[in-house]
């Protein structure tokens, strides 16, 4: 009986499992840290990691040195037509949302130290404030970024941000691995809004829960 030759490729290995590593990290690792982890020598996983970053897989932060996968994954993912789940998912609920609220709303991620909305829907009424899918944001300034970064992922954060006028109104989404997205509401505070912020908070609260169980594949009750 004939068996397949196995063949090694020590480069690739060293990349998948920094990938790997990364991936299941919740914190910025150093290379030193990723080298230890991965039981290799910095000098064995300096190249990796310097092609990794060039190819966008992984990110490093230029004060810290630290490393955090990045979002190439990701977009690699939504080209697998099964793995585009998120946003298909995500849509109809957030049509729902705008309707409800009279407010434009969107689906971001985590982008290395930045906040990527990926998903947006506009508002139903003649003024709103819109977010370009594919428009990235500091992490650390955007309350949709403390909400994707907090060590309480239930919280639901709400907050004004650089534009006058605007709060932005947030919700944790969360697979059976955490928290994987955030819903908000940049919400108007115009003569056109016809629903209050705190009435929003309430909608956009229901809608975050009942896309994460649906991501879950748990029925929702709703409330």
């Amino acid at each position: 009986m004939s068996t397949t030759p196995e063949y090694a490729a020590p480069a690739l290995d060293k990349g998948l499992d920094i990938l790997e590593l990364l991936a299941s990290t919740s914190t910025a690792l150093s290379q030193s840290e990723i080298a230890d982890a991965t039981g290799r020598s910095t000098g064995q996983i300096f190249r990796v990691l310097s092609t990794l970053e060039r190819r966008g897989y992984v990110f490093r932060d230029r004060q810290s040195g630290s490393y955090v996968l990045a979002m190439k994954l990701f977009e690699l993912a939504h080209l697998h037509l099964p793995l585009r789940g998120l946003v298909r998912v995500a849509l109809p609920i957030m049509q729902v949302l705008a309707e409800q609220s009279s407010q434009s709303c969107n689906l971001a991620v985590r982008d290395g130290r930045q906040v990527r909305v990926i998903a947006q829907v506009e508002s139903p009424a003649d003024f709103g404030f819109r977010v370009r899918v594919g428009a990235a944001f500091d992490i650390a300034t955007t309350a949709t970024g403390s909400v994707l970064s907090s060590d309480n992922p239930e919280a639901l954060a709400r907050a004004g941000t650089v534009q006058p006028g605007i709060t932005d109104v947030v919700a944790p989404v969360q697979s059976a691995s955490g928290t994987i997205a955030a819903l908000t509401v940049p919400y108007v505070a115009t003569t056109f809004s016809e629903v209050d912020v705190e009435r929003v908070l309430q909608l956009t609260t229901a809608a975050a829960h009942e896309l994460s169980g649906l991501l879950r594949g748990e029925a929702f009750t709703g409330s």
